[in-house]
């Protein structure tokens, strides 16, 4: 009788010699993955054989046994002990623990035995590294067990240590991998939790947006303050460092603002604390000072410090070195690696040459100052021999011997006085309008725009002589042959025109730098004397005078939108240099941010922006969040999109202007065309799973 529930009986297991084994053509896997043959190799030479090979008895034509066995499930392994008793690792006769099959196809076999596999899940693997590292191993010995990268280690690990409740959440399938790196940015459990928790009332659920949200109000280790005290610096004095394993962070956030703040105040004094030294009569700290803020005061000349005889041979010597590297490898498409170094060390060295110190007047420097800040780049700023006007030399004494009032007494002893000042920075943004019609910009951010764009004009001026002399001649005929001469942007009374509000990053603009560089160039060439300036421009050549004529015109440019000085004339006749001159903000290095447009416009402007930038479709992305997410998101959406806002435009065409516009109306700005880019996140990278033997 038939029993109604047979007992399984397993396959038998045998220790078979390798030299007994043959790779069955039945095995199904045909592409190649995971790690190489050589790896398992090296990981079977370390931990010998995990698990049998199934193997099938070879018959011959009878039907009869041979002795030998080929293997149709495992042959990455067989592939891996052959190439061991190649290289003479592992005996030929080595016996190989098999599972010997008797029934179904060997097909059958090897397909079952990839199918009926379950891959280990990514949190699975995270964890065992932990547990790794926890036993005693470090990373890089981690990484060599397992035949990957330390980096991929470090990723690992950095994954398994996200909060325990969200690492829950990953297993259940309810967040991504990509979601779960991006968590990783920082440690601190009970802010991952949060972010998580606001995702679940949001719509916006992306990876760089977790990034976005768990690093606000965090400092970019870019940010010159940063690059100014020195990351290390700071963590030294217990600030936190958040950093991005899977992206590219440009060295991470810091995470206390306030610690980081009072360290470049700190390391600022210090430095001010060495000019005290040289006599100044005071000395200005801030991180960043306002552009425009030695208006008024009187720069000393001073005097370049001559180099010795040494420095200068040792200047000739550079030169010429640089010269014949540079004639030997004239013919030469490119420069070997070690030449093209030490001409890189050359031309450093020359230009520290040229950076020569300045000597001062010691009676100047007591009456004089020094500004010191940080500049764009994160380096030291000193700015000397500034004289304020009450500082300047007491008139020469009267008849009868007396000092005039308020003459210092030459007996007192100076104490340089330093003073720690703010940012610079302007007052606080006003609040944009959260309604969603599109209204007028505020007065406050045209004009901090159109100072932005008047500063560019300046630059772009300054370069294109013709058009300065043009625009100076057109003012002066105003003046000359018309009653009225309020259709010029220039101011070209004897002096610079200022900026009564100032726009943010205006001071470390590309077009502030160049101008600064220019002004400085200028006065080097110019007699110290003011009764020797006539004959020394008689002295120059024309082209000389003409790029001088045009700095000096381009100072007077004013085409800042001025609530309180509404000339709809004068902004049109900007609009005309600014096209003679073929202005363009873009090349000037204005970009929208959330400090200088994006923040301050409402959540209609933005969208239009976006819109006109990326199209319809990126700017639906983006129109269900909240106003001071949507301008983050709007910013990178528009970087190097080439989107500029109606006051930084160039004009298309001549604009007329025949009536004067009320003090309630903006200035007609006429569109340009926009430069538009495709836009794509970048993808993250997953980390490479471990492919079992």
């Amino acid at each position: 009788m038939a029993t109604a529930n047979p007992k399984i009986v397993l396959s038998r297991s045998q220790d078979i010699p390798f030299n007994k084994l043959v790779l069955s053509q039945a095995n199904v896997r045909r592409v190649k993955a995971g790690i190489s043959v050589e790896d398992l190799a090296e990981d079977i030479a370390r931990r010998t054989l995990l698990q049998s090979l199934s193997v099938r008895p070879v018959l011959n034509a009878e039907g009869v046994a041979t002795g030998m066995y080929e293997v149709p499930a495992g042959g990455r392994r067989f592939r891996a002990l052959e190439l061991l008793v190649k290289q003479k690792r592992m005996a030929k006769t080595q016996p190989v623990p098999c599972v010997v099959r008797e029934g179904g196809t060997p097909e059958e076999d090897s397909l079952a035995e990839n199918v009926q596999r379950v891959a280990l899940h990514p949190l699975d693997q995270f964890r065992a590294f932990q547990t790794l590292r926890d036993s005693g191993l470090g990373e890089d010995e981690i990484a060599a067990r397992f035949f990957v990268s330390p980096s991929v280690v470090k990723q690992r690990l950095k994954l398994a240590s996200v909060s325990p409740k969200l690492l829950d959440i990953y297993a259940g399938d309810e967040m991504t991998l990509e979601q779960l790196m991006a968590f990783t940015v920082t440690n601190d459990h009970d802010r991952q939790e949060q972010v998580w928790e606001q995702l679940a009332r949001s719509y916006n659920k992306e990876p760089y947006y977790i990034r976005r949200q768990l690093t606000e109000g965090a400092i970019r280790a870019s940010d010159k303050r940063a690059q100014f005290v020195g990351i290390e610096v700071y963590e030294a004095a217990g600030g936190a460092v958040m950093r991005d394993l899977f992206q590219q962070d440009d060295g991470g956030w810091l995470q206390d603002p306030a610690l980081l703040d009072r360290l470049v105040v700190e390391k600022l004094t210090k430095e001010a604390e060495a000019l005290r030294g040289e006599g100044w009569k005071w000395i200005e700290v801030a991180a960043e000072f306002p552009y425009g803020h030695t208006a008024g005061l009187r720069r000393l000349a001073g005097e370049t410090a001559s180099p010795t005889d040494e420095e200068q041979a040792t200047h000739d010597a550079l030169r010429a070195e640089y010269n014949k590297l540079e004639e030997t490898y004239a013919e030469v498409e490119e420069l070997p690696d070690e030449v093209d170094q030490r001409l890189g060390e050359i031309e450093t060295a020359l230009e520290a040459f040229d950076d020569r110190p300045v000597i001062y007047d010691p009676a100047d420097i007591a009456r004089a100052g020094a500004f010191v800040s940080i500049d764009g780049d994160g380096d030291l700023r000193i700015e000397r021999g500034y004289v304020r006007p009450e500082d300047e030399a007491p008139a020469e004494p009267d008849a009868d011997g007396d000092a005039p009032e308020g003459s210092e007494d030459d007996g007192d002893v100076q104490r340089t006085v330093v003073t720690i000042g703010g940012n610079g920075s302007s007052a606080s943004a006003e609040t944009a309008e959260e309604e969603d019609g599109i209204k007028p910009l505020p007065d406050r951010l045209v004009t901090e725009l159109t100072a932005h764009r008047t500063l560019a004009l300046r630059d772009a001026l300054a370069n294109d002589p013709d058009t300065a002399f043009v625009a100076v001649l057109h003012a002066l005929c105003l003046n000359a042959f018309y009653r009225y001469a309020s259709e010029t942007c220039l101011e070209i009374a004897a002096k610079s025109a200022s900026f009564g509000t100032q726009a943010p990053g205006l001071n470390d603009s590309a077009s502030a730098k160049a101008i600064e560089g220019r002004h400085a160039q200028w006065a080097g060439q110019l007699p110290k004397d003011a009764s020797d300036l006539w004959n020394a421009l008689i002295a120059f050549d024309g082209d000389s005078r003409a790029s001088l004529f045009a700095h000096c015109a381009s100072l007077s440019v004013n085409a800042v939108h001025e609530p309180w000085n509404r000339n709809p004339r004068r902004i049109v006749h900007a609009g005309r240099v600014a096209r003679a001159v073929g202005l363009d903000m873009v090349a000037a290095g204005w970009t929208p941010t959330v400090d200088n447009y994006l923040g301050r416009v409402t959540k209609a402007r933005i969208l239009e922006a976006v819109r006109e930038a990326k199209g319809e479709a990126s700017a639906q992305l983006i129109d269900h969040l909240k106003k001071p997410d949507m301008a983050k998101e709007a910013e990178r959406l528009l970087a190097g999109s080439g989107w500029l806002p109606e006051p930084l435009r160039l004009p298309d065409a001549e604009t007329a202007v025949d009536e004067p516009a009320t003090t309630e109306n903006l200035p007609a700005f006429l569109d340009d065309d926009e430069g538009a880019s495709v836009d794509s996140d970048p993808k993250e990278p997953q980390p490479p799973a471990i492919a079992a033997e």
